[in-house]
């Protein structure tokens, strides 16, 4: 595992915006009983999605919120060091898309732009790097843009796919200052589960081809191309269930404190069930785990600063100074994070 401390580093500011469109689970009877959509409903607490136009992609969320940022705390372009792009779902496989960005926000060209790909464990992975660059003399702040149009990637009629994932875009700034004290993170890879999670086809290992459009037909009836999302659903859930609370408890050994010291847990929104189950082997109050994805879904990466956008911006929550974020997903990749959030400031979600 690797462990990366940082001091007087941390979070300026936060923002999150999602498409308009709303699309209902309870409208996939099509799909799946009556009887078992609504436990299926129930179970993975997703209730609905928020679904981009074929037209706007994940950069396009990026963008407003980036843009949103600016305009709430007055703050200055050329204040920008670094950008980093996160995303599974960029706008061309070349060139990356944070160049793009760079060029759309109108941020100078002394700014260094990179992506990244990542999944669900990639906003954790994110924030190490932003950190470590932001402590740098010569970067200043970092703008951290993560979202993702997963919808795309989805067949509409894969029962393990459908009911869980919606689209988001974020922006987080991070930046030096005594006040954000210490944070740790704690990161960790298993390439060896690579498949659990993955689109075949599309990429330089299997090209596209007329076998990836294909659509198939599995023994649960579950009909998607190769160029779609596939995911082993039960592999995925007792992956979770292995390394969460165990990474949870090391970061925890490692800054010497106790799970009674922890304000809040940000988990990565994959399934109510799951993250309902860790809390409760962790011992923590399930009223200090705050939850977004009853209305939004799995938004992959985006999903614990939308979270963090969602469920803090009016106030709720107030004990922010030891707060851990669990992200965990495709890779296989997972990690932790402690840090405080007592000066982030937070901007109202928009909708685009």
């Amino acid at each position: 595992m690797a462990i990366i401390s940082y001091k007087n580093v941390g979070i300026h500011s936060l923002s999150a915006c999602v498409p308009r469109k709303v699309v209902q689970n309870s409208e996939l009877d099509y799909l799946i009983p009556k009887e078992d959509l609504d436990k299926t409903i129930h179970s993975i607490g997703i209730r609905e999605r928020r679904v981009a136009e074929k037209d706007v992609c994940s950069s396009d969320l990026c963008y407003k919120a980036a843009e949103r940022l600016f305009s709430d705390y007055g703050i200055e372009r050329d204040s920008i060091g670094a950008l980093i792009f996160i995303s599974q779902t960029p706008d061309y496989r070349q060139p990356s898309t944070a160049p793009s960005l760079q060029d759309r926000l109108g941020l100078p060209k002394t700014v260094m732009a990179f992506d990244i790909n990542m999944a669900c464990s990639g906003y954790v992975y994110g924030l190490s790097i932003a950190y470590s660059l932001a402590s740098q003399e010569g970067i200043g702040r970092v703008l951290l843009l993560v979202g993702e149009t997963m919808s795309k990637t989805v067949s509409d009629h894969d029962k393990v796919t459908t009911p869980l994932f919606g689209d988001a875009g974020t922006a987080t700034l991070i930046e030096k200052g005594e006040k954000y004290g210490s944070s740790c993170f704690v990161l960790y890879s298993d390439g060896s589960g690579s498949d659990m999670l993955r689109i075949p086809y599309g990429g330089y290992r299997n090209p596209s081809c007329r076998e990836g459009f294909e659509r198939k037909t599995d023994e649960e009836g579950n009909a998607l191309g190769g160029e779609q999302l596939h995911m082993r659903g039960m592999d995925v859930f007792n992956f979770g269930l292995r390394v969460v609370p165990s990474g949870i408890k090391e970061i925890l050994k490692l800054l010497d404190m106790e799970i009674e010291d922890v304000d809040l847990i940000h988990f990565h929104q994959a399934n109510r069930f799951m993250t309902d189950f860790f809390a409760k082997k962790l011992k923590f109050p399930l009223e200090r785990v705050p939850y977004s994805l009853e209305y939004f879904g799995n938004t992959s990466a985006a999903s614990i600063p939308l979270n963090m956008a969602y469920t803090m911006y009016d106030g709720s929550y107030p004990r922010r100074k030891h707060v851990l974020m669990a992200g965990f997903g495709a890779g296989l990749a997972w990690g932790t994070a402690y840090l405080s959030l007592e000066n982030l400031r937070i901007s109202q979600l928009i909708e685009y």
